[in-house]
């Protein structure tokens, strides 16, 4: 189920992707992070009335730093794109799986904890590997700050996914981590117009605009709602690797609509990333067999964070 979760969660953010690409030629990044974060809210208050709920949480704190660092990380992904070619801000973005084995690693070696999986670990760095035959990213001289901030997006963003896992460890349930994010995204959205002296999304709308908008609202919250569950669920580095998956998807989504055919070192790099993927599945399926002989292993990041 981890595996299945995080695949529909990568599915839909690059659905999410291709909108947010397309809907750029209509509203500015501000006006798509408030207008994402605005969808959510409304999507996940309706749930909460329909099926019961609360928004009252004992982790204010957890909340504030998930939303603050995901919306700054986000944004910075948004302004990558103006400064690098996507291939680079992607590459640079998607990184973040491989800080999260990083970070697990060495809040690990700083308890004293020697049980680190390293096979897993190699999954991820294999994927990224793959990740960067398919994207085939450059990075110019005059394009360095530009990296820097992709390459600060990813960081931010293995923070993220960390402290979602550490929500979902503690009960906190999917659709109040994803409510608090998305208001936390329309406030973000907010400051942004405002700072830019415009009253957002007042101007002519198209049918096209106000679609892609809604979609990217729809899938973000689903995909949200989806990854949450999957970090909470299942081993973490398992989880990060699979989000590689989202690349693939995008990518065929660019042949679909642009004809944007990768070549076959980009065929063989989508092939890499499936593997990695299957391979991380399999690995964590059988030192699960393993260690229910044993003694059950511990995920290092239910209490690193």
């Amino acid at each position: 189920m981890q595996s299945l979760w995080m695949l529909v969660a990568s599915f839909l953010f690059s659905i999410m992707g291709v909108c947010v690409k397309l809907a750029g030629e209509h509203y500015t990044t501000a006006e798509i992070v408030l207008s994402r974060g605005l969808v959510g809210v409304i999507v996940i208050s309706a749930m909460v009335w329909v099926r019961g709920g609360t928004f009252r949480t004992p982790f204010p704190r957890d909340h504030l730093i998930r939303g603050g660092v995901g919306v700054v990380s986000l944004w910075m992904w948004f302004y990558a794109f103006s400064l690098l070619p996507i291939a680079t801000a992607t590459t640079l973005n998607y990184m973040s799986s491989i800080w999260i084995a990083a970070m697990l690693f060495a809040a690990g070696w700083w308890k004293g904890n020697k049980r680190f999986e390293w096979g897993l670990a190699a999954t991820v760095l294999l994927s990224f590997i793959g990740v960067a035959m398919l994207m085939r990213p450059s990075l110019n001289p005059e394009q360095l700050i530009g990296g820097v901030i992709a390459l600060i997006s990813g960081v931010l963003s293995a923070i993220v996914y960390l402290q979602v896992r550490k929500l979902g460890l503690l009960g906190e349930p999917e659709y109040r981590v994803v409510f608090y994010f998305s208001l936390t995204g329309v406030v973000a959205g907010l400051a942004g117009n405002l700072v830019a002296g415009k009253i957002p999304l007042w101007h002519t709308h198209s049918v096209t605009g106000a679609l892609l908008i809604l979609t990217i609202g729809l899938t973000a919250t689903l995909a949200q709602i989806a990854m949450t569950r999957a970090y909470r669920l299942g081993n973490t580095l398992v989880t990060a690797n699979l989000q590689y998956a989202g690349i693939v998807f995008s990518s065929l989504f660019g042949v679909l609509i642009w004809n944007d055919a990768p070549g076959w070192l980009g065929w063989l790099g989508m092939a890499i990333i499936l593997g990695s993927g299957l391979w991380a599945t399999w690995h964590n399926q059988r030192s699960n067999r393993n260690s229910a002989k044993n003694v059950p292993k511990v995920d290092p990041i239910a209490t690193e964070v």
